[in-house]
């Protein structure tokens, strides 16, 4: 049945209601031109890693890793079993480590020699006279990655010393580095199919001074060919994020290729990922905002160590923002969590128009996406059918204990997230160019469909024609921005969501807005806009649970609540046309099973000892920001 609601500021929405799954005709979401709909993964790590092997990936490499994301069946590189995903994707990035990229793994399988001296020199560098292959077949891998991580420190005094808490270069790194690089980017080009499949080369920059994870993905649409003439920037070449956008201009320029560097985990910056003072401990200035605003146009705004979208703490008011929250930081003594506005997307952005009010550009403006961060070589974010963080947690023997350090277990790590792009073709341009313009969204799992769009004259008949609307005089999709309006003009904005056909049902669409008050004081309000059922908005803009049909004791859930489909024309009620704003979707499914009560069952438990036995997974779109 299709039911007509109208909340303040709504034009119009039509709900589409249904106790029965039927699986609407592609028309039903129509695409804007010639653009299609992409899903893939940004953030994926595999043996090459040092952190990966020594936790139980010593068999799942890229090939492994491309061979999974394109739907064909693999062997775990922990328990040994076929494992396979359930929806193949479009597109992956293999993003190891750049510090010591493929170095552990040349250790123990080049076997070792005491009288070779290069050889001494690297391992007392890496375990302190430990043997690499002792500490791994003797099963204390994972605590020889302990010893690893950083020491608590302050992050701006821990960068300072960087060099010197990292130790000097290995003898024969650089050589083992090279090589690994090569047959990375090799590999890429084997599983590359332009229209098809595409594989992107890529690796993470990984400083973490002080506990502070500073850690940015860095992709590009270069080939093979053109991955041969650079070595990935490496932490232990600089903890600065200028160094890297520093050496990212240098090397697109000398190259021709082009890059962007994703930074994620940003809850467990410290306050360092999106502060107003740099690492070095400065105040922002024009030269910076630049700089950031060119090479990093998105961020990872969920994966497996948690959601970084906000924070109870920050966003009081809003019901739904105690959502993965991942308390740990990666260093090798647990210590309190403590929460600050620099470490979380929604608060940055925030924080972003103030700076702009100051300097005239924005550092923070930059879209959303998803990526897992598995270090199984395995991108596995379906709830039902996740392997863990690492190789050796994929088991709910061993899920249910300590994954990394002394922190988090692998019931506690996150089944998430996906990266969704619009782009004119599946090829390494095309998705890197929509990285660019920040015509991507993000999603926790489930393939939700969504299009967003803003403009100043759009009507409740654009959302039957979206790629008419789009197409319209001072329109813009997710990720672009909005001039002031000569007539003074409220903007609204055009949303659309289709459920995962493998998925739940859709709960509801917010919109999620930020705005300088006259004070210059930046503000937040979480808008229902759209939603399943004949609920209604109460008297304080609140609206009701869409309930609960998760059986806690077989971990199955029905559809017979929520909406295939949800698509609104919403405009504004509380605009200012002087105020700078921020506006972005946040979808929200019905709830479902979490991979954690999934485990305790098969185990024999009532419920995890750890990480909730529900979860309401969602989508996150890029922003769309008014500029007064």
């Amino acid at each position: 049945m299709d039911l007509m609601k109208v909340s303040e500021g709504v034009v119009v929405v039509r709900i589409l209601v249904t106790a029965v799954f039927v699986l609407l005709p592609v028309q039903a979401m129509p695409a804007e031109d010639s653009k299609q709909l992409l899903w893939g993964d940004t953030h994926l790590h595999t043996s090459y890693s040092f952190d990966a092997f020594l936790n139980g990936n010593m068999t799942g490499d890229p090939d492994v890793a491309y061979r999974y994301a394109k739907g064909q069946p693999v062997i775990h590189p922990y328990h040994r079993a076929r494992v396979q995903i359930g929806t193949p994707l479009d597109f992956l990035v293999v993003s190891d480590h750049a510090e010591f990229l493929g170095g552990i793994r040349d250790i123990y399988y080049q076997g070792i020699q005491d009288e070779d001296p290069s050889m001494i020199e690297r391992l007392l560098y890496w375990y302190n006279e430990r043997r690499i292959r002792g500490v791994i077949d003797g099963g204390e891998g994972p605590d020889f990655f302990r010893d690893l991580l950083p020491v608590s420190e302050d992050p701006r005094t821990a960068a300072a010393t960087w060099r010197e808490s990292v130790g000097q270069p290995i003898p024969g790194a650089d050589v083992s580095v090279r090589n690994a690089w090569k047959r990375i980017a090799e590999i890429a080009d084997v599983h590359n199919q332009p229209g098809e499949f595409t594989a992107l080369i890529g690796w993470e920059w990984s400083a973490v001074p002080g506990g502070a994870n500073l850690h940015r993905v860095v992709v590009t649409d270069a080939d093979s060919r053109q991955a041969s003439g650079f070595v990935p920037f490496a932490s232990t070449m600089s903890p600065y994020p200028e160094d890297l956008w520093a050496w990212l201009d240098q090397t697109a320029s000398a190259s021709g290729v082009a890059f962007v560097a994703i930074p994620h985990n940003s809850n467990l910056s410290k306050g360092m990922m999106f502060d107003d003072a740099t690492l070095r401990g400065e105040s922002l200035d024009r030269e910076y905002a630049e700089a950031r605003r060119r090479w990093e146009t998105v961020v990872e705004i969920t994966q497996i160590k948690g959601d970084s979208e906000t924070h109870p703490e920050l966003s009081p008011d809003d019901e739904f923002a105690d959502f993965e929250t991942f308390p740990y930081y990666l260093q090798q003594f647990a210590e309190p969590y403590r929460v600050h506005p620099a470490d979380y997307v929604r608060s940055a952005l925030k924080t972003g128009l103030v700076i702009e009010s100051k300097l005239g550009i924005n550092p923070f403006r930059f879209g959303f996406i998803g990526s897992t961060d598995s270090h199984t070589a395995l991108s596995s974010a379906e709830e039902p059918n996740f392997w863990g963080k690492m190789a050796r947690d994929s088991i709910p023997d061993n899920k249910r204990s300590k994954a990394i350090a002394d922190g988090p277990t692998g019931w506690s790590m996150s089944a998430s997230g996906l990266a969704a792009v619009w782009a004119q073709t599946n090829t390494r341009s095309d998705i890197v160019a929509a990285l660019k313009r920040r015509e991507v969204y993000a999603t926790t799992g489930p393939r939700i469909r969504v299009r967003l769009f803003g403009g100043w004259e759009f009507t409740p008949e654009d959302l039957a024609d979206l790629s008419k609307a789009a197409g319209a005089e001072k329109a813009v999709p997710m990720g672009g921005e909005l001039n002031r309006n000569d007539a003074g003009l409220a903007p609204t904005f055009l949303v659309m969501a289709m459920k995962d056909p493998k998925s739940a049902n859709l709960d509801r669409i917010q919109i999620v807005k930020g705005w300088l008050d006259s004070a210059g004081v930046a503000q937040e309000k979480v808008f229902d806009v759209a939603w399943s059922g004949d609920r209604e908005l109460d008297a304080s803009g609140n609206l009701e649970s869409v309930g609960d049909t998760v059986d806690r004791s077989s971990a199955t859930y029905t559809n017979d609540i929520g909406s295939i489909q949800l698509e609104i024309a919403w405009t504004d009620p509380e605009f200012t046309a002087e105020a700078a704003a921020f506006y972005y979707v946040r979808v929200l499914e019905i709830p479902t099973p979490r991979h954690a009560l999934m485990d305790a069952i098969a185990l024999g438990l009532e419920a995890p000892s750890e990480g909730p036995s529900v979860i309401q997974e969602r989508a996150y779109t890029s922003p769309i920001w008014y500029v007064p």
